[in-house]
Order: C-alpha cells, then sequence, then structure tokens
C-alpha cells in the first residue's frame, strides 16, 4: 500500500512539472498573441490568471473532448463564460490542433475569426459570451443534456467579477434542486475586476460559503500552484459523487504567471520593451523547469520504472516530444501543432412524428393556445430532440403538460428565473435539440436573448462559408410568449405584451409570428418542427379563439391570409391575433350597411401583400393591439421599396394614441379593446368615418 501511495505522489509530482512546462508554452503564445493583435492588445490580467486553471483542466487527462469533432454529443463539453479569458482558450485549441497557429495573429481585427470575446466563428467553440454572467446558465444546460445518454461531464471557468451578475445565481440555485452533479465550476477568483484590478467593488466575505449554502460541493484551492488545482478537478472527474455540482474556487491574483506588473491590468497594450522582457523570462522559466522535471525524471528512472512509462504517455497527450541522450531524458519539446479538426456532419433536424396523432381542430370551435400545444407536444415529443423549458408559467403554454407527458426529464420548469430559462434552452438547443421556451411577453430578457442571437448569427456565418460548421448546426430555438396584445388582461401594466413586438423587432435573427387562428397555430408548431428556423418568437392568445381557417391550412412563414374577400371590396383591415377577430366582426357588421371590408390576417410580415395592399389604392386599416409592430413594418417596406408614397389611404389604429407610446394599465379584455378603439364595433365606427369621408 505504501508503495502504491508513494507511486501515486510520484505521478502526481511528474504530471505537475509537466503542466508548469506546458503554462509557459501557452503563456509564451498570449504573448504572441498581444503582439500580433490589430490593437496589440489582450484582456492580459485575466488571461494570465486564467492560465492555471485551463492548463489543469486540457492536459491534465480531466476533460475528454474530441478535436477531430467538437461537435459530437459523446464528449465532455467547456464553456469559458469569463471571455475575457479568449487568449488563453485560444492558444490552448491552436496548440490542441482545433485551428492552425495562424489564427493567433491579427486577432480582434475585422479579418480575423478571433475576437475579444469567443464565439462560434472560433473552430471548436460552441458558445458566444462576455463575461456577462451567461456561460455558467448554457453549461448548466450542457450538463442536464450530460446526463442522459450518452453521458459526459461539463466544466465552466467563471470570474469573480462576473458572479456580480444576477443570472450567476439562478443556475446556481437550480443546479443543485436538480442534482446536476457532472457539472464543475472554476471560479478565477483573481480579486479584481476593469475598473479596480486590485479589489472587487463588492468583495465576498465567504465566497466558498455562499455556494455551500445553495447545497454545492465546495473545493477552495491556492490557483497559484498547479498541484491545488489539478487535485481538485482531479477529485471531481474520479472521486464518487452524491448529487452536488462542485465549484472550485481559484485564488490568485490578475495577471498572475506575469513577470512584469504590466501582466496585473485588465486590459493593456504592451510595449515592445516590455514584450521583449516578458517573452525573454518566460522562455527561460519553461527551460528550467524542463530542466527540473528532466532531472526528476532521470531520478526516478532508477525508482519506479511503472511511473516513469505512465510519465511517458502523460507527456506524449500533453502534445510533448521526449528526446534522448545517453539513456538520459534530456529536452521536451512540444509536437508542432498540427491542425486535426474536421468539417461537422450535416444535422437533420427534422422533428419525426406521426401526422395522425396531431389534433383535428374543427373549424368554428373554440381552443385555448396551451390546449393545442399541449396536444401537439405529446406528439413531437416521441422524437428525443424535443425539449421544453417553462419559467413558473407553464400553465399558460402547455409545454411543460406535453412534454413532460412524455418524458419529464425533457420538461423543465427553471421558476420565476427567465435568464436561466433562456439560457438553458441555449445549450439544448446548440446541442442539435428543438428547443420551446416560455413566459410571458414582457418577462424576456433581452441581454441573454441578444447574446443568444450574436452566437446564432456566427453559426450561420460559419456554415454560409463553408467552415467548420455545416448544414443544421444553427439552433432550432423557440420562444413561446404567451398572453399577447391585451390578452393579459387584469394582471397590470408590468405584464402587458404591448410593447414586446416592436422591442423584437430591432433584435437581429428573430422571426416573430403573431398566432391568431388555432388551425393557425397548428401550422406554425409544424412548420418549427421541420428544422433550421431559427430563433422564433411566437405570440400566442391565452384566451380560447375560434378556428377560422381549415384541416387544411398550411402556415408559411412571410405569407399573409386573406380571412375575407370580397369582388368589389371598399378596403381593408389588417391585423394579427385577437385583432383578426375583432376585424372580422367589425366586417361583418359593416357588410349589413353596404360596404365590404376584407380582412387580412398578417402572422408575419409579408412584403409583396404590403405593397399589394397599397397600389390598390384603397383604404388600409392596420388595426392591432399593441404599440404599433405592424405599422412600424407597413413603413419600413413602403419606404424602402418605393420612391414615393402617399399616406392619405394608410390608417394606423393600434395602442399609442397620437403617436404616444406608453404602457398599458389593469381591465378586462372588454374594457380594454374598447377604450383603445379596437373593439369591433368602434373598428366599424373608425371604418365608416373614413370611407364615407
Amino acid at each position: 500500500m505504501v508503495y502504491l501511495e508513494n507511486s501515486k505522489s510520484l505521478l502526481m509530482k511528474g504530471i505537475n512539472q509537466l503542466l508548469e512546462i506546458k503554462d509557459a508554452e501557452i503563456r509564451l503564445l498570449n504573448l504572441h498573441q498581444c503582439e500580433h493583435a490589430v490593437d496589440k492588445s489582450i484582456h492580459i490580467g485575466g488571461a494570465f490568471s486564467a492560465t492555471i486553471p485551463m492548463v489543469s483542466l486540457f492536459y491534465g487527462g480531466i476533460i475528454e473532448v474530441n478535436v477531430e469533432n467538437p461537435t459530437a454529443i459523446n464528449q465532455d463539453q467547456f464553456v469559458l463564460s469569463k471571455g475575457h479569458a479568449v487568449a488563453t482558450l485560444a492558444s490552448i485549441y491552436a496548440d490542441l490542433g482545433y485551428f492552425g497557429m495562424d489564427i493567433l495573429e491579427n486577432s480582434r481585427s475585422i479579418s480575423s475569426i478571433l475576437n475579444g470575446h469567443p464565439g462560434p466563428v472560433l473552430p471548436g467553440v460552441h458558445v458566444a459570451t462576455g463575461p456577462m454572467g451567461q456561460g455558467m446558465g448554457v453549461a448548466q444546460g450542457f450538463a442536464i443534456a450530460g446526463q442522459r445518454s450518452p453521458q459526459f461531464d461539463v466544466y465552466a471557468l467563471t470570474g469573480d467579477g462576473e458572479l456580480q451578475e444576477g443570472p450567476i445565481w439562478e443556475s446556481v440555485m437550480y443546479a443543485n434542486a436538480k442534482k446536476i452533479e457532472n457539472l464543475c465550476v472554476m471560479v478565477d477568483n483573481n480579486g479584481g475586476q476593469l475598473d479596480n484590478v486590485t479589489s472587487l467593488h463588492f468583495p465576498y466575505n465567504s465566497l466558498g460559503s455562499s455556494f455551500s449554502s445553495f447545497g454545492w460541493k465546495v473545493k477552495e484551492v491556492d490557483a497559484t500552484k498547479y498541484h491545488s488545482v489539478y487535485e481538485a478537478l482531479y477529485s471531481f472527474k474520479y472521486e464518487p459523487r452524491d448529487g452536488r455540482p462542485t465549484v472550485i474556487i481559484c485564488k490568485s491574483t490578475k495577471g498572475f504567471g506575469g513577470f512584469s506588473n504590466q501582466m496585473n491590468n485588465h486590459k493593456t497594450s504592451l510595449s515592445s520593451e516590455v514584450l521583449d522582457q516578458e517573452c525573454k523570462l518566460q522562455s527561460l522559466s519553461r527551460k528550467n523547469k524542463e530542466k527540473s522535471f528532466c532531472e526528476f525524471f532521470n531520478q526516478l528512472v532508477f525508482e519506479n520504472e511503472r511511473t516513469t512509462e505512465l510519465l511517458k504517455k502523460v507527456a506524449l497527450n500533453m502534445g510533448f516530444e521526449m528526446k534522448w541522450a545517453n539513456s538520459k531524458l534530456v529536452s521536451v519539446d512540444n509536437h508542432i501543432p498540427k491542425v486535426r479538426l474536421k468539417k461537422a456532419s450535416i444535422r437533420d433536424k427534422a422533428i419525426q412524428y406521426a401526422q395522425d396523432k396531431l389534433p383535428i381542430l374543427a373549424k368554428g370551435d373554440s381552443y385555448a393556445a396551451n390546449q393545442v400545444i399541449e396536444s401537439v407536444m405529446k406528439v413531437f415529443a416521441q422524437d428525443d430532440r424535443i425539449f421544453s423549458v417553462d419559467s413558473d408559467l407553464s400553465s399558460t403554454s402547455g409545454l411543460q403538460p406535453g412534454v413532460g407527458f412524455v418524458d419529464k426529464s425533457r420538461a423543465h420548469n427553471v421558476g420565476v428565473a427567465e435568464a436561466n430559462m433562456m439560457l438553458i434552452g441555449e445549450a439544448l438547443s446548440i446541442l442539435g435539440s428543438n428547443v420551446w421556451v416560455s413566459t410571458f411577453c414582457p418577462f424576456y430578457d433581452w441581454k441573454v436573448l441578444r447574446r443568444i442571437a450574436v452566437g446564432h448569427q456566427e453559426r450561420l456565418e460559419i456554415i454560409h462559408q463553408g467552415g467548420w460548421l455545416s448544414e443544421g448546426h444553427g439552433i432550432d430555438y423557440t420562444m413561446v410568449a404567451t398572453a399577447a396584445d391585451l390578452e393579459t388582461q387584469s394582471n397590470g401594466a408590468t405584464h402587458m405584451g404591448n410593447d414586446d413586438a416592436l422591442l423584437m423587432n430591432e433584435a437581429a435573427h428573430v422571426k416573430i409570428i403573431n398566432v391568431s387562428c388555432p388551425q393557425q397555430l397548428l401550422g406554425v408548431l409544424k412548420w418549427i418542427a421541420s428544422g433550421n428556423r431559427g430563433i422564433i418568437y411566437m405570440r400566442i392568445l391565452r384566451a380560447p379563439s375560434e378556428v377560422i381557417y381549415g384541416h387544411g391550412f398550411q402556415f408559411e412563414f412571410g405569407r399573409a391570409y386573406a380571412v375575407t374577400e370580397y369582388e368589389n371590396t371598399h378596403g381593408f383591415i389588417v391585423s394579427t391575433g385577437r385583432g383578426v377577430y375583432e376585424a372580422m366582426d367589425a366586417s361583418s357588421q359593416l357588410l349589413n350597411e353596404g360596404f365590404s371590408i376584407d380582412v387580412i390576417d398578417m402572422p408575419t410580415i409579408d412584403v409583396e401583400a404590403i405593397l399589394k395592399l397599397y397600389n390598390s389604392g384603397k383604404p388600409i386599416f392596420i388595426a392591432e393591439q399593441n404599440n404599433g409592430y405592424l405599422w412600424t413594418n407597413f413603413r419600413k417596406i413602403l419606404m424602402d421599396k418605393l420612391e414615393s408614397i402617399s399616406t392619405h389611404n394608410l390608417n394606423p389604429l393600434n395602442l399609442s394614441q397620437n403617436g404616444d407610446i406608453h404602457y398599458i394599465h389593469s381591465g378586462t379584455y372588454a374594457e380594454l379593446a374598447d377604450h383603445y378603439e379596437l373593439s369591433a364595433n368602434k373598428l366599424k365606427d373608425k371604418v365608416l368615418s373614413v370611407i364615407k369621408s
């Protein structure tokens, strides 16, 4: 037993010494990036303090990754939530063979794929991160997937400054509650941030106790030494687990491992003088560490042959080549890295389901949207790529009861934590699932959505350019926005979804769908299930609504639908959602008074329909129960497509009064629709006054 313990101790010592050699090489690559960056700078302080944790993880035999195929599901995942340490990540990924060393030059420039923060434009990177307290939530989502088959572990690196962000603690709370024991978070506890590199704005009295209070397994280590970080990671990887996620608090200082105090800054441009002296000292440090290891190894040859054979394998796995002279180890050189990554295989994203099992909706009958979604999800979820994440409002979405009916492990509810909901959903969609998240319209987190969309854009760019990702590696991510427009009714101004569509209208890569009829909703769900639809913002009604369209209805994105058509129409009412029903009622009343008005349902913006309506020369009433989403797009399209525009026949009717954008208060649906003159009776009066004039 003593021999075995001694053998393990010697092996660990040798591994730590090899890690120290690799440490110097990674720091030299970081300095190389700085020297050749477009602005001659990197986030040096955080990159250097993160080096020991990241080198330990990637070279210590801890994380198991497939460099050739980083999109394969059967491997561990890593998320650099602390995006400022991208230089260290890039140096390691170049050394491992995710991409060539040439990528490390000219970073941060418009022509480079190596930006100031990581994202999917960089081969092997799955998530665009900040740091904004969001990468940890994505890592948690990966870990949820990793508890299914095939199982894998997930590692994330955060910064201590980043822990001031709220989403971090949403994830901390959820991870233990759901026993996500395959999640290991390393906190780069370097004690500084941007405005003060030597002290946090809000120093933690006991960071470990904070995590422990949420039920996490806590390891606090000296991150200025390899053996302490490595042993903590080794413990997570190989010791029995008890249901708790693990956090390793890596105590260090900004810029640790650098020689000049210039390394201690948050971000800096290093002069040629500082770079030269730092590179010389790092090279000398590497030489001394190499010499120390060779002496240790040569002595070990005579004492423990088995351990030396294991160290040879470890060195080879780290990318080292051992050279000998007179039967003695004389050098440990780094292999010239070769690009090992291969282009990802095409992903088939179409959900497989039994068409004949879908609900049949009778024209004229009424159904609630959540009931339709629940019924459809019971069918869709037979495909194990369907996941749902609700935030304590599953009764309005139908997702959790639908997906959970088939497999409750794929139907998640995060409670009142919308940021965490969105982050878990993003992670699952990155891995190839068709993911549905849901909450009330106003509750989606804009900052989280924007970062998700940035990552999705980078994926689309790489696919289009023929890079490391192939077709099908965008995300299928549907936000089910419940209680749209006036549907929230008496809940109060904070819950009213009258402005969300306009806000989402300005977000790149977000496809907005305003659903009216239950049959239309069924068509939208089937369209999304066909795959590769990207980021969808689907606004649905809360109260039951009547089926307008027949059983054969097919949804097409970018198409409007004529609900009523008259041969000699006097004008048009264009609407969405609940407004379509008010428009239909108004049209019926107008017909009794001798005026035929066509109703156009525009769930998505139809450019051709807008131009055709305008060119008809007849009055157009854009009636919508929000601040003017359709009206905004009418103006945008007409301004873009036509040389001159007459507003004579354009009549916007929405919740903004005389251009006054505001929030709306409580009331019954009937009260609100009447107050804002969007009820059928008031619409009829508006149309009559315009037509008669």
